[in-house]
């Protein structure tokens, strides 16, 4: 496993980061990299990338007007 060195980090930051790990009763390492692999799963392989991935799929598509939708459907 790799080690990662964090320099200055904001006095703010670091307590709340204690009081997460403190809360949470892990070490501050423990939360750090529990912080970071959540992060990291946010960006890689996660819902983000897949929301990004319909996005993609659904940008050539014509959606029309909801609005003329629903009073049509309402008039039926």
């Amino acid at each position: 496993m790799r080690a990662l060195t964090v320099r200055g980090v904001p006095d703010r930051v670091y307590s709340t980061l204690q009081r997460l790990a403190h809360d949470s009763r892990r070490s501050l390492q423990e939360q750090v990299t529990i912080i970071l692999e959540r992060e990291a799963a946010l960006v890689t392989g996660s819902r983000l990338a897949g929301a990004h991935a319909i996005r993609k799929r659904l940008a050539d598509r014509a959606w029309g007007s909801i609005v003329a939708d629903i009073r049509q459907d309402r008039a039926r």
